[in-house]
């Protein structure tokens, strides 16, 4: 769970046995029922990638509750949306499988999971097919899942989910910049 650099900064603010009672009682390999309520319950997450020279990116992910699903105790997965185009962070996975992925719960109760792991791509088109707007699905193998401290989690109220979230039941929401004349004439089609 931890590398030198981590060990290093543990043993300089006394925190090595901390870190080690916490990785000894609170992280796991697999999901548990507690990890699929929470991450099928909210509406977005952060993701983590890198490139293949290890320069990070983290993307916003989001989508109705229940977008993202755990298919499996050892396998979450997550639609790839129609986006801008530039494909980061799908593109990092492609060079470098390694994802980090940050849930959080605001409100009375905030909480937060943290989920490291493999991610693989999926272009099946029959897998992506009960799945509205997906144009991939990125399945992840966690090797770290763990809850963190919600401490510093403010207290946000969300008033509703965003109408450009795929729905099973609306056709897909085309964003305002997609029509600009800087962009118009370079939009490729959607691919779902």
């Amino acid at each position: 769970m931890y590398h030198d650099g981590q060990r290093a900064l543990q043993d300089w603010a006394g925190s090595r046995a901390l870190a080690d009672r916490l990785d000894e009682t609170l992280r796991r390999e697999r999901f548990n029922d507690a990890d699929r309520a929470f991450v099928e319950g909210v509406p977005f997450f952060f993701l983590a990638t890198a490139d293949a020279d290890g320069r990070p990116d983290c993307s916003f992910k989001g989508g109705e509750p229940g977008f993202v699903r755990i298919a499996a105790p050892d396998r979450l997965e997550f639609p790839d949306y129609d986006g801008n185009g530039m494909f980061r962070s799908l593109g990092n996975i492609r060079v470098n499988p390694h994802v980090g992925l940050l849930f959080i719960k605001t409100g009375e109760r905030p909480a937060r999971l943290r989920i490291n792991g493999r991610a693989d791509l999926v272009f099946d088109p029959d897998a992506l097919a009960a799945i509205p707007g997906a144009q991939a699905l990125v399945r992840v193998t966690p090797s770290d899942i763990f809850p963190n401290c919600p401490r510093y989690i403010p207290q946000l109220q969300m008033t509703e989910p965003s109408a450009d979230a795929p729905r099973p039941d609306a056709p897909p929401v085309e964003p305002a910049w997609k029509s600009f004349d800087l962009f118009r004439d370079v939009v490729p089609p959607r691919l779902r």
